[in-house]
């Protein structure tokens, strides 16, 4: 077998780690016997290729899972600007003590767009520091009624 081929049983192996985490449950699910599962998975967590393998599946997972810095400030862009429509329940009174409840679209409020616009600017290092007050010699209060 070549260094870096892996076998049917250790591909699943990569596969149930990654899901699990869990080296034992992994070598059990994958098809190896309960009795020597415990080694078998300590042993595949200490070959080269395999470990190999399973830092390949995770990258691709969180390429995949994981936004980007650039997904994010899109976001919070379209937000910002109103370009973002959610989902909210209504209830219509129709008379008679009947209601009819559907699901509309509508655009973000102005606080959610604020509150992107805010994230965005954070982001950007476009916010004061919080202790300003600090810096620019804010009020001093002087008890001197001693």
């Amino acid at each position: 077998m070549a260094e870096n081929k892996l076998t049917v049983k250790q591909e699943k192996f990569v596969d149930l780690y990654v899901e699990t985490g869990n080296a034992t449950e992994s070598a059990i699910r994958a098809g190896y016997s309960k009795r020597t599962a415990a080694v078998i998975g300590q042993e595949n967590l200490r070959k080269p290729y395999i470990k190999k393998a399973i830092a390949a599946r995770l990258k691709e997972l969180e390429s995949k899972r994981v936004a980007t810095a650039k997904e994010v400030m899109e976001f919070l862009t379209s937000t910002m600007r109103g370009e973002v429509k959610e989902e909210v329940v209504v209830s219509d009174f129709l008379g008679d003590g009947v209601s009819q409840t559907k699901i509309v679209e509508k655009h973000v409020g102005v606080r959610d767009r604020l509150k992107a616009a805010e994230g965005l600017a954070k982001r950007l290092g476009l916010t004061e520091p919080e202790d300003t007050a600090e810096e620019t010699g804010g009020v001093q209060i002087i008890d001197d009624t001693n």
